[in-house]
């Protein structure tokens, strides 16, 4: 097939139904005449769009290598944007009387960057923070200025944790202390007292509503964090006792994460709101209602429940909570409070791509097999060999597990001698192209076999890519989180391998075999023939939510090279910021290695290979030079 008929055969609409990027890019992701993938952060301007392939230029021109992790600011602008307009509209159009306040939880996404940004972009709708230890107490302070934004104190707290929020209410933020276990108050009061300062408390309840998707254990009766009934009851008896119950002017619980039905959203707000109005009738002032988080992205852009999905609008979300809200206020006779909610995924997933390049390809082919077999081949050899001139649609399933019989037994006489390794070596090939025929004939079945179901995966080709799994997109590895995968350049060529995708990890989980699909999950993604000497460049998507916070250092790849990129309104863009991935002495001190003593010691072995006359003097001066280089260098592949 050559390139004319490629190109007329497969279009760029064909790429953007093959991948999803309509579906879950959010508007912010497309694909262009060109076939190059697209961002653009300004949905009603067209002509703003920049290729990533022109980014990627940019950032190699300036010496960073692959893999890179690009951060787009107008994206996390814009989702910022979008989610405090919407609860604006909701609350105009449905007449609520209170207001809404966002805040973003640091653990999302610890980096330093992230926080600068939000606090940024979300100052003019008093976006504030949540934190849920002191560290991440003591970053919120050095980045907000809003006093009327919101400042969240959950997680444990000890005295320096409560001091450092006592005097941040001291110097008129709005801090509040969100009470998640019974003994919490005491040390607070103890505290408030010290210090002469007036805390803002707040209590975390245990709502009996329970969401689905991969956190459901977050709410629930059993959940780890919060109050039952009875304990919320005696927290506020014990502040009616000590004169103090106008501090609790807060209500707080937390669903769950990702949350993919509506359903369970609006049941947990009816709930919470309830025990809100009944805390104002026990004298509590209140005016907070903390939905904390739970906002959920749509990862596989099929709108539905399914885990990496959500079966709702930011419109329908914002709308929901404010009726249900005020349903319950008006019905109870409060007065409407201020909406809190803590989404972090919803806000920065879209902040960020992580792009790599393909390194190797390991192709799983059909082998030339002779139409005759030799003499003195095996009889279980000759068995798999009738198996494969035998196959057809009407026997596949029989035939496919004749053949695994066959290659079972051929394996077990490897192990005890009796057949040698070229024999191994061919009763394989024929195994394989068996393989092959019962995955073609699959595709023209209309109902195939439970045990075909993963045929595709056993004979998909194998993408070596320059990342780490773990390091990178640890979600995937650890909870089976999908994310958009896709090529982003020659889209308007058709995709002929089917792959699956291995980091540089020498680990056998380091690879991706589930990949997103409108209706169900696919175990192989479709990629382009890798032609010798170009480069091939992958894209993970919506990789901004906590895949850099849980990042570890699997086989000792580090932080990979971040960019941080303006996109502007005239269709060019600015890199504003470059952050060099971990070096291999980076790495190596992050687990407690000394690189001066660890130079020292091999300079010792390279002196005594000198001294033994294993190497000269200046071969010594070249492999010195060459570990100092690799000291320095990158920790991911390099050209």
């Amino acid at each position: 097939m050559n390139k004319n008929e490629v190109l007329g055969r497969w279009t760029k609409a064909k790429s953007e139904e093959l991948y999803g990027i309509k579906n879950w890019g959010g508007g912010y992701f497309s694909i262009s005449e060109k076939g190059e993938v697209m961002v653009n952060p300004y949905k009603d301007r067209p002509s703003a769009a920049v290729s990533m392939v022109d980014i990627i230029s940019g950032v190699r021109e300036r010496g960073l290598d692959m893999p890179v992790l690009l951060r787009f600011e107008n994206l996390l602008d814009s989702q910022i944007s979008y989610l405090n307009n919407s609860f604006a509209s909701a609350i105009k159009k449905l007449g609520y009387k209170g207001d809404y306040r966002g805040v973003y939880p640091i653990k999302v996404n610890q980096q330093q960057q992230v926080i600068e940004e939000v606090t940024k972009f979300g100052q003019r709708y008093h976006h504030g923070l949540e934190v849920g230890s002191k560290a991440e107490l003591v970053a919120a302070l050095s980045q907000m200025k809003d006093k009327e934004a919101c400042l969240i104190c959950n997680g444990y707290k000890d005295e320096e944790f409560i001091d450092l929020g006592l005097y941040a209410v001291k110097m008129g933020f709005k801090c509040f202390f969100v009470i998640e276990i019974p003994g919490e108050l005491d040390i607070i009061l103890e505290r408030a007292e010290a210090l002469n300062i007036k805390p803002n408390i707040g209590i975390r309840i245990k709502l009996s509503a329970k969401a689905g998707g991969h956190w459901t254990e977050s709410g629930g009766d059993r959940s780890i964090f919060g109050l039952n009934m009875s304990q919320i009851i005696e927290i506020v008896d014990t502040l009616k006792d000590k004169n103090m119950v106008d501090c609790l002017k807060l209500l707080h619980y937390h669903l769950g994460s990702q949350i993919p039905n509506i359903r369970d959203i609006r049941s947990a707000v009816l709930e919470a709101s309830r025990v809100y109005a009944e805390l104002v009738k026990e004298g509590a002032p209140m005016g907070y209602l903390d939905l904390g988080g739970g906002l959920a992205i749509d990862y596989d852009g099929s709108n539905t429940n399914y885990t990496n999905s959500r079966n709702y609008s930011v419109e329908e979300y914002c709308t929901d909570i404010v009726e249900a809200v005020m349903t319950i206020m008006d019905n109870s006779n409060v007065p409407h409070p201020i909406i809190v909610t803590e989404s972090g995924r919803a806000l920065v997933a879209y902040y960020s791509v992580l792009l790599f390049n393909v390194l190797d390809v390991a192709k799983f082919e059909e082998y030339e097999i002779p139409e005759t077999l030799p003499e003195n081949t095996p009889e279980q050899i000759k068995n798999l060999y009738d198996v494969k001139q035998n196959l057809t649609l009407k026997n596949i399933q029989e035939c496919y597990n004749d053949a695994l019989y066959y290659r079972d037994e051929i394996r077990d006489m490897f192990k005890h001698g009796r057949i040698s390794l070229r024999e191994r070596a061919f009763s394989e090939e024929i195994f394989w192209n068996i393989i092959h025929q019962v995955a073609k004939g699959k595709q023209k079945m209309k109902f195939a076999p439970v045990e075909l179901e993963s045929i595709e995966s056993a004979i998909a080709d194998i993408y070596y890519c320059n990342f780490s799994l773990f390091q990178s997109i640890p979600d995937s590895w650890a909870i089976d989180q999908l994310f958009p995968i896709m090529p982003i350049h020659r889209l308007l060529e058709l995709p002929k391998n089917n792959a699956v995708i291995a980091d540089i990890t020498c680990d056998c989980d380091g690879k991706i075999d589930h990949f997103i699909d409108l209706h169900d999950v696919k175990s192989t993604l479709p990629l382009h023939e890798v032609k010798n000497g170009d480069d091939y460049y992958l894209g993970v998507f919506l990789v901004g939510a906590y895949q850099e916070t849980l990042g570890d250092l699997h086989n000792l790849f580090g932080d990979t090279n971040v960019v941080s990129v303006r996109i502007n309104p005239e269709g060019n863009f600015d890199l504003i910021n470059e952050i060099h991935g971990d070096s291999v002495a980076d790495v190596l001190s992050y687990v407690e290695f000394d690189i001066k003593e660890m130079h020292s010691n091999f300079r010792a072995t390279a002196e005594e290979a000198v001294r033994i006359g294993l190497i000269t003097p200046r071969e010594r001066r070249e492999i010195m030079s060459s570990y100092d280089n690799g000291l320095r260098g990158y920790t991911y592949y390099e050209r």
